[in-house]
């Protein structure tokens, strides 16, 4: 375990930034259900009524999970947040802990570190204590959180130990497949595929009954039962998977050579040649664009699964009724609000997608792809077409889900294009959001996550906007909001044009910034 401090040190230095903004992200995902169900239910009965209908919706029970106590706050608070709680601490701890051992791998400044007199352990052990470190400082901030909200202070406490031990199991499945698998993005998407996998288990026994959310980390913790009969035994089962997956991950440490994976790399074909920056950024991104489009395509299904059913799901309050379908028809001012949650989903693949080519220069195989015929200008066209493809068909699958889901649920085909169709009015939006996102990488390549500011806001501005009675003026800055809410409200073409033509300009800008920008 020698050089462990040192290598901790250096790594926090290094992500602390990156701790800070998931710790404040995840928090006010939990701590903002509180704020809206607090703000959108003014008595126990509007309450009592939205909880009813929501207990035996399988679409809901499969997105978030068993539906306990939702006619408390608290309930509501754990129901709707635990589930994406848990998913987003366990990418948290498997790209804290993918950076810190794989990578460093991979781009041979592990072997750098290892011509010092450094442990064999030493790096390992420092890039599990940073993540699983985080998910701790994650814990607490989130219990801290909801005891001064104030909810119970004991379920608090649960809900932010239960997340906490969720991460610490997927940091030992991240470092698990770190020691299995010779590259950086093989890690990531073996850890990936356990965290759908664990989501997949649980949203399928908790709707069919049958168990297998006893087969899933996320079902462990919603076994914890906070804010609805707590109980702490289940936390034992997080404890035991964190310890085994992390011995694990020390025995096949020990056992592969350093630089390659237990497992074999797969190889290539025989012969092949990517003619264009389109091919190659196509072979880069082609699984994250399909991943993407399934996940959209499942979601809109769940929404469109409500069918006709929003106003019992909406109840009787006002509030409720302005934030998710405004002023007009019921069911038409829902489904414009699912259209626009698919569209906020299909930024963050847009914005993930224009941030990938930051990933090449920072490995150093940009340079390598230059010094051959393949120029600036074609490089990074061929992402930005891809992403701008690639945007349109995970939008375009959120929106055929909702449509295709509603027709399932009603019977009624005549109105799948009307619920579908829309979505595509928000393409200009998503790809303005990436084109903030190339500019950043042009200019400031450090800065360019600041991109995601952009669709935080966004976000905000749709969930609390009425809620929170924010200005005008602030709600603008969100590139959705000048666009119609269709179906409730018909399509303009103006606004539409507009943002396409800032998104465009946004666009020019980078690519000139870009060529004239060292590489590094």
């Amino acid at each position: 375990m020698t050089g462990y401090g040192v290598l901790l040190r250096s790594f926090l230095r290094r992500d602390w930034w990156q701790v800070l903004a998931w710790t404040v992200g995840i928090t006010i995902l939990y701590w903002s259900q509180a704020v809206s169900v607090d703000g959108l239910y003014k008595t126990q009965a509007e309450l009592d009524k939205v909880a009813a209908t929501l207990v035996d919706n399988s679409a809901f029970i499969a997105l978030a999970g068993p539906t306990r106590a939702l006619n408390t706050i608290g309930g509501q608070v754990f129901w709707q947040a635990s589930a994406f709680g848990a998913v987003l601490i366990a990418l948290m701890a498997m790209f804290l802990v993918g950076r810190h051992t794989r990578a460093e791998e991979e781009s041979s400044r592990g072997e750098l570190v290892r011509s010092q007199p450094v442990g064999r352990y030493a790096q390992v052990a420092a890039a599990a204590t940073l993540a699983g470190g985080a998910c701790l400082v994650v814990g607490i901030v989130l219990a801290v959180a909801l005891a001064t909200y104030p909810l119970a202070v004991a379920d608090s406490i649960a809900t932010g130990l239960g997340l906490t031990l969720v991460g610490w199991t997927f940091t030992g499945v991240a470092l698990l497949a770190a020691q299995l698998v010779g590259s950086t993005r093989a890690a990531y998407g073996m850890t990936g595929a356990a965290i759908g996998v664990a989501y997949g288990l649980r949203a399928i026994g908790d709707v069919a009954g049958s168990g297998l959310s006893w087969l899933s980390p996320i079902g462990w913790y919603q076994a914890m039962y906070p804010f609805s009969g707590l109980r702490w035994w289940p936390a034992g089962l997080l404890v035991a998977a964190t310890a085994l997956n992390t011995a694990v991950a020390c025995a096949v440490l020990v056992r592969r050579d350093y630089g390659a994976g237990l497992l074999a790399d797969r190889p290539g074909p025989a012969r092949g040649r990517l003619g264009s920056g389109l091919a190659l950024a196509w072979r880069l991104q082609r699984s994250a664009i399909v991943w993407w489009t399934a996940g959209l395509l499942v979601g809109g299904l769940a929404f469109g699964s409500i069918g006709n059913d929003v106003g019992a799901l909406i109840g009787d309050s006002a509030t409720t009724r302005e934030v998710f379908v405004g002023s007009g028809d019921v069911v038409d001012g829902f489904y414009a609000t699912a259209l626009l949650m698919m569209a906020l989903l299909a930024t963050g693949f847009a914005i993930s997608s224009a941030l990938r080519p930051r990933g090449e220069e920072d490995d150093g195989t940009l340079e390598l792809l230059l010094s051959t015929g393949l120029s600036r200008a074609r490089w990074l066209a061929g992402h930005v077409v891809l992403t701008g493809v690639g945007a349109v068909v995970v939008l375009a699958a959120g929106g055929l889900g909702i449509g295709v889901g509603y027709s399932l649920a009603t019977g009624s085909w005549d109105h799948s294009m009307r619920f579908s169709l829309p979505v595509l009015e928000y393409v200009a939006p998503v790809f303005l959001c990436a084109a903030v996102a190339w500019l950043l990488l042009a200019l400031v390549p450090r800065a360019a996550v600041l991109a995601w500011a952009v669709l935080a806001w966004a976000f905000v501005v749709m969930m609390f906007g009425p809620l929170w009675s924010i200005p005008d003026a602030l709600q603008r800055l969100s590139p959705f909001d000048a666009l119609a809410s269709a179906p409730a409200e018909p399509v303009a073409a103006l606004p539409i044009l507009t943002v396409a033509v800032v998104a465009a300009a946004v666009t020019a800008a980078a690519f000139g910034a870009f060529r004239r920008r060292d590489i590094g």
